[in-house]
């Protein structure tokens, strides 16, 4: 029986919580369910799937950036619920907004969590504001995790206790990926390793130049991404500093990164955190192999079988290196096995089962 499912969320520009969304919902509208996706700002950096409908709410400007406060919240939240009751839908799904939907009461609203909040504070002043903005927001409320890993550290490490809680993968079909990878691109010339991802601490551009130079591989290095304000500026600087410039590549921001995923020779991650890395699943989708640090959360869960011997303790700079090299040296070859549990035939089903 198919379900009218809306999904909410500020804006659709940005990295893997917008492109997830997307994916999600596009693909639980193929198999027949009735699907909106309401935003709350007109900003769309993704390719919105044809057959998506999205309704900006214009919840969100210039005016309520300046006043956020609770009673702007509870304004927005106004504004939202007029257009749910007008939709009507079984299942209800917040993403990345949660500020202003956790005022809102609907027995059927379901919180995505897409990163592992407890691994990303360091400072305990932070850290405990950071877990008691988590208690605050999704006490007794229902909620859906990124990850085994990320719906673990929510109940053990910081505490919570919600409605109710799942675990449930993003889910992908390996064709568009495919389609997409096929597209023309400035690639390099000859083979390459890669890391994906924003140029922001967080995920340890300096740990992954260190093993990489480590390494002693010859094949170039890719860092595909952005930063903010002066990020970029400084990776460049840890770039010379390392006397790499020879050997890394800054191709900028690509909104198509998979052509140059799919000629990869390995992608490698050494964040501190994340939440269920898109990366390292669309990379396996494309058939490149990966190299991951065994962070919160989502690694784990990824480089199974014959991955299993890449996956290395996160401050472990020197098994990152030999893990490196071992990858560049002898790829490993990806089969089915690799991306089978995070397919969209086996995860779809999991939200057609939400209530």
């Amino acid at each position: 029986m198919s379900k009218r499912f809306a999904f909410v969320i500020e804006d659709l520009y940005g990295g893997g919580a917008e492109k997830s969304l997307l994916y999600t919902a596009d693909g639980l509208r193929q198999r027949g369910n009735t699907v909106e996706v309401f935003i709350l700002r007109d900003r769309i950096e993704h390719r919105v799937p044809p057959g998506l409908t999205i309704t900006n709410l214009q919840a969100v400007n210039r005016f309520t950036k300046l006043f956020s406060n609770a009673g702007v919240e509870r304004w927005q939240a106004r504004r939202i619920a007029r257009a749910l009751d007008a939709f009507a839908p079984d299942v209800i799904i917040s993403c990345s907004c949660d500020k202003i939907t956790r005022h809102l009461r609907y027995p059927n609203l379901h919180f995505w969590i897409k990163s592992d909040i407890s691994a990303k504070f360091s400072d305990p002043a932070l850290r405990a504001k950071a877990f008691a903005k988590v208690h605050r927001f999704y006490t007794g409320r229902k909620v859906i995790a990124v990850s085994q890993g990320v719906e673990r550290n929510l109940r053990e490490v910081i505490g919570l206790e919600p409605a109710e809680i799942r675990a449930i993968y993003n889910p992908y079909e390996r064709e568009p990926f495919l389609a997409m990878a096929e597209e023309p691109a400035n690639l390099p010339d000859g083979d390459y390793l890669i890391n994906v991802g924003t140029y922001e601490p967080r995920k340890r551009h300096d740990r992954l130049l260190r093993a990489y130079k480590a390494s002693g591989v010859t094949t170039p290095l890719v860092l595909l991404g952005k930063g903010k304000g002066d990020q970029e500026a400084r990776l460049r600087a840890l770039i010379d500093e390392m006397d790499l410039n020879d050997r890394v590549i800054l191709p900028g921001y690509q909104t198509n990164p998979y052509p140059f995923i799919r000629h990869a020779r390995a992608l490698i991650l050494t964040s501190d955190a994340e939440g269920l890395p898109r990366a390292l699943i669309e990379a396996l989708l494309l058939g490149t192999p990966v190299v991951s640090v065994d962070c919160p959360s989502g690694p784990r869960e990824i480089l199974g079988g014959t991955l299993a011997p890449f996956l290395v303790p996160m401050d472990d700079e020197p098994a990152l290196a030999d893990a490196i090299a071992r990858m560049d040296a002898d790829p490993v070859p990806v089969t089915e096995d690799h991306y089978r549990p995070f397919l969209k035939d086996t995860v779809l089903p999991q939200f057609e089962a939400l209530e």
